[in-house]
């Protein structure tokens, strides 16, 4: 009788347990991936009677501070947070420098031929940029500060300049995400600006909107 009593209150245990383990299961939070390139200006190839213009987007570099997987979001006091189920899609600097080289490409319709040889004979722009700051309050504004720099290959001025892009962006990390596109789609389009001046030849000089 004895051992019937200690079988039956080890079922009615697990029994218990098992609703439990259920509902904790149920309340892990699921990961949500963010792309800074989604959503990008479709790139309009240069029509076949003109020459495409060909240029390298060099890989960015960012602060230490949001190089890594989870968005970093503002607090108070100086403080950052970091968000552990609010990812980047990929790391943070391969998604800016995507979202530059679509931008870039879709504003000039021209070619990003980063790690790829460009024709013979035809003029290649060099494109780089330093990230000095990434910042992201939620409910409040994302910016971006970067420091850019366009020079032809083999020949030519380098044009160095500074852009900061700050976006008031509503509560959620949806938009979050959203105000750093469209800052980074006006950073795409002031270097755009810079390679333009120089195809046309003119002095090297930053574009409007940038410093």
């Amino acid at each position: 009788m004895t051992l019937f009593i200690h079988v039956r209150r080890a079922l009615t245990g697990a029994a218990l347990a098992v609703p439990l383990l259920l509902a904790g299961c149920a309340s892990t939070p699921t990961d949500q991936f963010y792309t800074l390139s989604g959503g990008a200006a479709t790139v309009v190839p240069p029509a076949a009677a003109s020459a495409p213009l060909f240029f390298e987007m060099r890989p960015v570099t960012i602060p230490a501070s949001v190089r890594r997987p989870q968005l970093m979001v503002a607090g108070e006091a100086g403080t950052i947070e970091m968000r552990e189920h609010h990812r980047w899609a990929g790391p943070l600097a391969d998604e800016i420098t995507t979202g530059l080289s679509l931008g870039i490409a879709a504003d000039l319709g021209g070619v990003d031929v980063y790690r790829n040889p460009a024709p013979a004979g035809s003029a290649l722009y060099r494109i780089g940029a330093n990230i000095q700051r990434f910042e992201s309050k939620e409910g409040d504004y994302a910016l971006i500060d970067a420091v850019w720099n366009v020079r032809k290959v083999d020949g030519g001025s380098v044009q160095t300049c500074r852009s900061v892009f700050q976006e008031k962006v509503g509560p959620g990390y949806e938009a979050l995400v959203a105000g750093h596109r469209a800052a980074l789609a006006k950073l795409a389009t002031a270097i755009a600006a810079g390679v333009r001046s120089q195809v046309a030849g003119g002095a090297p000089a930053c574009a409007a909107g940038a410093r």
